[in-house]
């Protein structure tokens, strides 16, 4: 893992994505942040997300999104969505996130998730090695 702060990743903007107008529905960007943090966890923090999940029995569920959508992004467009840590709480983290096309910021987000035992539903603490890993994608 030599992937540090911010990490990025393409997206393609398909058919499923867009309303009617060829755009994409804004609820959509919410499924695309959820898929960007689950491509972080497996390409940029080195942690299986499905094991994550199935195995160690822990999520990272979303308690709070704020965001602004700010031009709109069309069908078979690219976009590079980039995801940093602005803050490790004791079982949460705060998340800046923004898509772009054609140097163009698209979506600008601010996520907060939550360690989470998916047994128990309810917030955990961050192992420190976990904490580590998160920390080099803190700006």
């Amino acid at each position: 893992m030599t992937t540090s702060a911010p990490f990025e990743t393409d997206k393609l903007i398909r058919f499923h994505h867009c309303d009617p107008a060829g755009i994409v529905f804004y609820p959509q960007y919410f499924v695309l942040f959820n898929e960007l943090v689950e491509d972080w966890f497996n390409g940029g923090l080195g942690v299986d997300f499905g094991s994550f999940h199935a195995v160690e029995r822990l999520g990272v569920p979303m308690a709070h999104i704020e965001c602004d959508f700010l031009s709109p992004s069309k069908i078979g467009e690219v976009l590079r969505f980039r995801l940093a840590v602005k803050k490790i709480g004791t079982s949460s983290l705060t998340l800046a996130v923004d898509a772009r096309a054609h140097d163009e910021v698209r979506v600008r987000a601010t996520l907060v998730v939550v360690l989470a035992s998916l047994d128990a539903h309810r917030p955990v603490p961050f192992p420190p090695e976990f904490r580590r890993k998160l920390a080099r994608f803190e700006v």
